[in-house]
C-alpha cells in the first residue's frame, strides 16, 4: 500500500498530561491545543495543518489522553483510536519513564497497522529517559526515543528539525521522494493539455485540488501545462504547432473530450490520475465491469472524501446516480456517505463501491475506507472510471494507467 508523500498526517499521543498538546503548539509555532494542568483537556481530535522543512505539508492531530477515565473519558479515548485508520504515521508522548499498558497497546496498535512512529520523552528538563525505558521501546518497537521539552522557552527550530529527522527516518523508503501523479507519463518538454470546466460545482475564483495538483506536477516534471475549458479544446488544436503528449479532462467531459483529441494522442482523467496514484487503481480495474452486473434494488453505495455544498450539478448526488439508473435501466438504491463517516455495519450488502477522486485523504486513509469491501467481495470503483465506462470510452480512459 502506497503512502501519500503529498501530505502526510501525523498523530501524537499519550496519556493525559503527557504534553501531547504542548508539542503540537511547538511544532506549530503558535497556540493550536489548549495547555492546561487539568487532565483530560483535549477532548475531540484538534487539526493542525502546517509545512515541516523536510516533509512537506503535515497535519498534527492532537488526541484525547489514552488513560481517560469513565462513559465520557472512553468516547474521547476511542475517537483517538479511530485516528490510527486515517494517519500515517504517529508521535507518542510519554514522561517520567513511564511505560504502562495504555503505552504498550498503542505502540502495538501501530505496529499492527504498519504506521510507523517514535517517541518523545517529554519534559527530559526533569528526567530523561532511562537506558532501560529505551531498550525496551527500541527493541520491542523498534522505534526511536527522543528526549525532548515543549517548554515555551525551547528552541522551536532545533525540535521541529529534530522531529522531522526522526520521522524522515522511520517512514518507508517508498515515501523518500514525492510521487508524482504524472510518473511515466510524460517526458520533459512535453505539452499536457488539462481540460477544465467552470460550472456551477466549480469553486468560486479557484480550481479544484485535482488539477491544482496536476499543473504542479507537469510543472515539477519540466514540462508545459496548458489549461483550458472545453470550449477551447478545439481552438488550441488548431493553432499549437505541437500537439500534446497528453490530455486530462475532467471525468464529466469524457464523451465530448474523446471525439475532439485524435487517437494518437493519450487522453485520460484527473480521477483516474489519482486512481493510479493512491495505489487502488488494480482494484477499480476489476471493479468497475461490475457496473453492468446491476440489477433492480441492488444496492450502490457512492463514497465523497469531502463535503461540499450541493448543487444540482453534484457528480456524486446527482449526476452519477441518474446516469447509472440510466444506464442499466434499472432502479438502484443508491446511498451516498461523505467525509470520513464510519462506514456501513454490514458492508457486504452493496452490490458496488464508487470512490470519489479522494484528492481530500490520504492513500492509507483510502485504503482503510475500501478494503473492508474488498475483503467482503464487492467491486470497487470510482467517479472517473465510472463515467468513463458508461460514456463508452473505458478502454482508452484507463490505457495509460495499465501500461504504465
Amino acid at each position: 500500500m502506497k503512502t501519500d508523500r503529498h501530505h502526510l498526517h501525523i498523530g501524537v499521543f499519550g496519556r493525559r498530561n503527557a504534553g501531547k498538546s504542548s508539542v503540537i503548539n511547538l511544532l506549530a509555532g503558535q497556540d493550536v491545543a489548549i495547555v492546561s494542568a487539568m487532565p483530560g483537556t483535549t477532548t475531540d481530535p484538534v487539526r493542525k495543518r502546517m509545512e515541516i522543512f523536510g516533509l512537506g505539508p503535515v497535519t498534527l492531530i492532537d488526541t484525547a489522553g489514552i488513560d481517560d477515565e469513565g462513559a465520557l473519558g472512553q468516547l474521547r479515548t476511542a475517537k483517538s483510536r479511530q485516528i490510527i485508520d486515517q494517519i500515517d504515521a504517529a508521535i507518542v508522548v510519554m514522561t517520567d519513564n513511564r511505560i504502562t499498558v495504555f503505552e504498550e497497546t498503542l505502540m502495538q496498535s501501530f505496529c499492527e497497522a504498519s504506521i510507523p512512529f517514535l517517541v518523545l520523552h517529554n519534559k527530559a528538563d526533569r528526567q530523561k529517559a532511562t537506558s532501560e525505558t529505551r531498550a525496551l521501546i527500541t527493541g520491542k518497537y523498534a522505534a526511536s526515543v527522543i528526549d525532548f521539552t515543549a517548554l515555551p522557552t525551547a528552541d522551536r527550530e532545533s525540535a521541529v528539525q529534530t522531529i522531522a529527522g526522526a520521522l524522515q527516518a522511520a517512514l518507508p523508503s517508498s515515501v523518500a521522494r514525492r510521487p508524482s501523479l504524472l510518473d511515466g507519463l510524460m517526458q520533459p518538454g512535453d505539452i499536457v493539455l488539462l481540460v477544465t470546466p467552470i460550472d456551477s460545482e466549480a469553486p468560486e475564483g479557484r480550481l479544484i485540488l485535482p488539477q491544482v495538483q496536476t499543473i504542479r506536477d507537469v510543472l515539477d516534471n519540466h514540462g508545459i501545462a496548458v489549461v483550458v475549458k472545453e470550449t477551447e479544446v478545439a481552438t488550441f488544436l488548431q493553432t499549437t504547432a505541437k500537439p500534446p503528449a497528453l490530455v486530462v479532462t475532467d471525468s464529466q467531459l469524457f464523451g465530448s473530450i474523446d471525439k475532439v483529441i485524435p487517437r494518437t494522442i493519450p487522453l485520460t482523467g484527473f480521477s483516474i490520475l489519482l486512481a493510479r496514484h493512491k495505489g487502488d487503481f488494480e482494484y477499480y480495474l476489476k471493479g468497475t465491469p461490475a457496473i453492468s452486473l446491476l440489477r433492480t434494488g441492488d444496492r450502490v453505495l457512492i463514497m465523497e472524501s469531502c463535503t461540499h455544498q450541493n448543487t444540482c450539478e453534484d457528480i456524486g448526488r446527482v449526476k452519477i446516480p441518474n446516469r447509472l439508473r440510466q444506464f442499466t435501466g434499472y432502479p438502484l438504491k443508491i446511498e451516498v456517505l461523505s467525509g470520513l463517516s464510519p462506514l456501513p455495519a454490514d458492508v457486504s450488502a452493496y452490490a458496488l463501491v464508487i470512490q470519489c477522486g479522494a484528492c481530500m485523504i490520504t492513500a492509507r486513509q483510502l485504503h482503510n475506507r475500501l478494503h473492508p469491501f474488498i475483503a467482503a467481495g464487492v467491486p470497487v470503483t470510482n467517479y472517473g472510471m465510472t463515467i468513463a465506462y458508461m460514456q463508452g470510452i473505458y478502454e482508452r480512459a484507463v490505457e495509460l494507467g495499465i501500461r504504465n
